[in-house]
C-alpha cells in the first residue's frame, strides 16, 4: 500500500508532465486548485489518461467531472475510491 506522500507525488508527477501548470506541481498546497493554477480542460483530460496508466485505473463516467481534478486532494481522494479493495 502506497503512503500518502508517495500517492501525492506521483500525482504531483502526472501533473508535472501533463497539467500544463503554470506554478511548480511540487510547490502547490494539496488543495490548491489546479485551474486556478494554470490547467485547462485539455489538460485535465491529458491528465487523467496519464492518472490512469500510471495507477493502472478507469475513471468511470460519474467521475468525469471538473471537481475530481481540480486539486491534488481530489484527485488523490478519487483514486482512493477506485483502488479500495
Amino acid at each position: 500500500m502506497k503512503t500518502l506522500e508517495d500517492l501525492d507525488s506521483h500525482i504531483r508527477g502526472v501533473l508535472r508532465d501533463h497539467g500544463r501548470l503554470n506554478q511548480n506541481a511540487d510547490q502547490l498546497d494539496a488543495h490548491a486548485d489546479l485551474y486556478q493554477s494554470g490547467m485547462t480542460s485539455h489538460a485535465s483530460v491529458n491528465v487523467m489518461l496519464a492518472l490512469e496508466g500510471a495507477f493502472d485505473v478507469e475513471f468511470p463516467d460519474h467521475m468525469l467531472k471538473r471537481s475530481v481534478f481540480g486539486s491534488i486532494h481530489s484527485i488523490r481522494q478519487a483514486l482512493n475510491e477506485l483502488t479500495a479493495a
